[in-house]
């Protein structure tokens, strides 16, 4: 539907207000969004342990 109209998904999703950006850095890139948690994945590895996420490999 989107592409049909000359918008990108980056353009669609700051339309429909779900593009954030990370909490910690700031960027708009590789987002964790599930659980409204929105930090880079970067940013994620780093604090996921603190927030009580466990690496299962």
């Amino acid at each position: 539907m989107s592409e049909r109209d000359g918008e990108t998904g980056e353009q669609v999703a700051k339309r429909t207000g779900q593009l954030e950006e990370c909490q910690r850095c700031g960027r708009k890139q590789g987002l964790v969004g599930k659980y409204d948690i929105w930090l880079c994945r970067q940013c994620f590895r780093e604090v996921s342990r603190s927030m009580g996420f466990k690496k299962y490999s």
